[in-house]
């Protein structure tokens, strides 16, 4: 957690200096987690009261299940996702009703993805 803290401190002093950091697979991950995934899941301490409640939060996948980094490699392809999830250049898997909110990704996302939920995982 020290450690996320200090990259959003020179993420913002950099961004007041008009300066740009290379972006970490595991930033990029956790943007991204916290862009898409948060209406449902508890992505990390910055939400700790966000998502269902019935949703298991990202820190309980990676410490109670043993293949936790096979789901989150092919969450795309586990319900409910399918029914929202909608990658670039590729057709949508279903149809969405035009009352859902779909997340567009690029298929490079999921691996992002997987290194922020992979370095939630080392700091157990």
């Amino acid at each position: 957690m020290a450690r996320s803290k200090t990259l959003i401190a020179a993420h913002i002093l950099l961004a007041a200096n008009g300066l740009a950091a290379a972006e970490t697979p595991e930033e990029k991950g956790r943007a991204l987690a916290l862009e898409h995934c948060s209406r449902c899941h508890v992505i990390d301490d910055s939400n700790p009261f966000g998502g269902i409640a019935s949703t298991p939060s990202f820190k309980l996948l990676v410490t109670a299940l043993a293949d936790w980094k096979h789901r989150f490699e092919t969450f795309h392809t586990r319900l409910p996702h399918p029914s929202v999830i909608r990658f670039e250049g590729l057709a949508p898997a279903t149809d969405a009703l035009p009352t859902t909110k779909t997340v567009d990704l690029k298929l490079e996302d999921i691996d992002s993805i997987v290194a922020f939920v992979s370095w939630l995982k080392a700091q157990q």
